[in-house]
């Protein structure tokens, strides 16, 4: 493996609603030793300010390295630099949309791009409800293209005590895809009692 590209991950943060799970995303790398570079759409930054009592410092605070969105001569922007792949928390409907054309218009989404081309792995937690078929489309497109479309929908399973244990399992959930183990999350069979009688004797 190419030196660092293990301790290092791109977050990208869109306007959708849902900027709490970008949020936690940047703690967990935080808890985890993971190197975060993080990048804010401008209508994230908006978003912050409706949904959170965070300023904008407040968040870049919480990454290793901020990248302004404009910046297109970032290291993120370009395939030589090794990270372990990019998560989008939360991914709006225009993030997605441009990912999938290729027509990248900010760092954000030539961030994105720069990580498919280079076949590491890209974790979209879309957040729109409900998805018309140009919706559907275009995540299939992303997905066929090799993006893991991980919308973060509550695992009841996990018996969440509150909004942050819903938030943490979706989050710590996509993380896995990188191979980074978050303590927050209550796994099946481990924190959690698997079914009595095994899986071929249960009913749907």
């Amino acid at each position: 493996m190419i030196k660092n590209a293990a301790s290092r991950l791109v977050v990208g943060i869109s306007g959708a609603s849902g900027i709490v799970y970008g949020v936690r995303v940047l703690d967990a790398c935080r808890e985890l030793g993971v190197e975060s570079h993080l990048i804010v759409s401008r209508a994230a930054v908006l978003t912050l300010a409706q949904e959170t009592d965070l300023s904008l410092a407040d968040l870049t605070a919480k990454a290793s390295v901020h990248h302004r969105v404009g910046d297109i001569g970032a290291a993120v922007a370009s395939g030589s630099f090794p990270t372990l792949g990019m998560i989008i928390a939360p991914c709006s409907v225009r993030t997605m949309s441009e990912i999938a054309t290729g027509a990248t218009s900010s760092l954000l989404t030539r961030a994105a791009d720069v990580t498919l081309k280079e076949r590491r792995h890209l974790v979209l937690m879309v957040r729109e409800t409900p998805l018309h078929l140009g919706h559907l489309r275009t995540l299939v497109s992303l997905a066929e293209m090799g993006a893991v479309i991980a919308p973060p929908l509550p695992a009841f399973y996990a018996a969440p005590r509150g909004l942050e244990d819903m938030v943490d399992q979706s989050v710590g959930r996509a993380l896995d895809i990188f191979g980074l183990a978050w303590n927050r999350v209550r796994r099946w069979g481990d924190d959690l009692p698997a079914l009595a009688g095994g899986a071929e004797e249960r009913e749907d």
